[in-house]
């Protein structure tokens, strides 16, 4: 009789292998490579991502212990030396696990393109954010943020269809968070959900001539003065709603055009809210609804740094820790394409649950995720002795 493959395999066969090796050519990464090729080293963090390793010695004594699984898993290598592992994540080109990340993201995109947002908007939305992800200074001398820390930032636009991450820059703890706006491509009929840490006037003009739409929160002490102002319903929260001109002049060159200034009080919180946007056709309301969903960058990052490996790293490196960070970004892709092609109805937690405690059995992966509804009930047996009988 047959074996089934086994879960991890079957997982990993899911990755376009064809343009991992593409992009591993391009990079060189195998130059002069014998035994520990590039996708040996990928399955290897792979498989501590979804199996929650603490550590190249974790890593090590696992997979010797199931060596007999390693040629079935995918790997091409007799043995894991974590040696080997941290001298490949030290010196292999961190570009190559990051370009590959970013090709798991445009398919995921695809797959999750049709998924229904929380407001009822026929548009492409995005939440954009960073985390700080804090280092020791004396293991990490190299990203500094302050005088006595370390620290590395990982800034993600997130495509609220599906959760997914658009774009991925990993900084230093010392960037600021606005200087991301510099690296983006912004789309047409979009609309960008920022907090007032990104509020530069020049950055969102030039959001505003790529006809896409913001949404952010107004800074205290800024200057401008009321052209319009429309009447609004007091009893869902909302204080104004107002086309406004910035004055001063630094910020009258910077952004030219009129705005909408829109005050709002949280029926939940009690907070009063000053919301910015470019958007002149959007109800009131739905603007402060729309700055809610915000806040799923935040869950992003909280699930990431929760339940990938992401707080401690496996080497000390800047090359270490960007390939770190980047197969991580790639694994929750990896998840997010596996969930929707395989239609499993269980959310993203579930699905890593499932697969850390079953990558080395062998059994359809559908299986591992399907609900299997138990009857203990039994009929009554008099013959059957009672187990703690009252």
């Amino acid at each position: 009789m047959p074996r089934e493959p086994i879960v991890f395999s079957q997982i990993m066969q899911r990755l376009p292998l064809r343009e991992f090796h593409r992009i591993v050519s391009k990079h060189g990464g195998d130059y002069k490579v014998k035994d520990f090729s590039c996708l040996d080293q990928y399955l290897a963090m792979a498989f501590a991502q979804l199996t929650f390793r603490s550590g190249l010695r974790s890593i090590e004594a696992t997979l010797r212990a199931n060596a007999h699984c390693l040629y079935h898993m995918g790997f091409r290598c007799q043995t894991i030396s974590r040696n080997t592992l941290a001298n490949a994540n030290e010196v292999r080109p961190w570009q190559m696990y990051a370009e590959f990340a970013l090709l798991l993201i445009a398919r995921a995109r695809s797959l999750y393109s049709g998924e229904p947002l929380a407001v009822d908007l026929d548009a492409t939305v995005f939440a954009l954010d960073s985390t700080t992800i804090d280092l020791c200074l004396t293991r990490f001398p190299w990203c500094p943020s302050q005088q006595s820390k370390a620290a590395v930032k990982l800034h993600t636009l997130l495509n609220l269809r599906g959760d997914i991450p658009e774009f991925v820059w990993i900084s230093g703890g010392k960037t600021h968070d606005v200087k991301v706006l510099d690296l983006l491509e912004f789309i047409a009929g979009a609309y960008y959900l920022m907090d007032r840490g990104y509020v530069d006037f020049t950055r969102l003009y030039r959001i505003h001539q790529a006809r896409a739409s913001f949404v952010t929160r107004a800074k205290r002490r800024m200057r401008f003065r009321v052209v319009t102002s429309r009447s609004v319903d007091k009893a869902v929260g909302l204080r104004c709603d107002q086309t406004i001109r910035l004055e001063g002049l630094n910020t009258q060159n910077a952004y030219p055009e009129y705005l909408r200034r829109i005050k709002y009080k949280d029926p939940e919180t009690g907070k009063l809210l000053v919301f910015l946007t470019n958007d002149f056709n959007l109800p009131a309301l739905m603007i402060a609804d729309l700055y809610r969903q915000r806040w799923r960058v935040e869950l992003f990052f909280k699930w990431i740094k929760q339940h990938l490996k992401i707080k401690t790293f496996y080497g000390y490196s800047d090359n270490a820790v960007r390939t770190q960070l980047w197969i991580a970004v790639s694994v929750y892709v990896l998840l997010a394409i596996i969930r929707k092609e395989l239609k499993v109805e269980r959310d993203l937690h579930d699905i890593l649950e499932i697969l850390s405690a079953s990558v080395f059995q062998e059994m359809p992966v559908l299986r591992a995720f399907s609900h299997v509804e138990c009857d203990i009930a039994q009929e009554s047996n008099p013959n059957q002795l009672m187990l703690f009988e009252l």
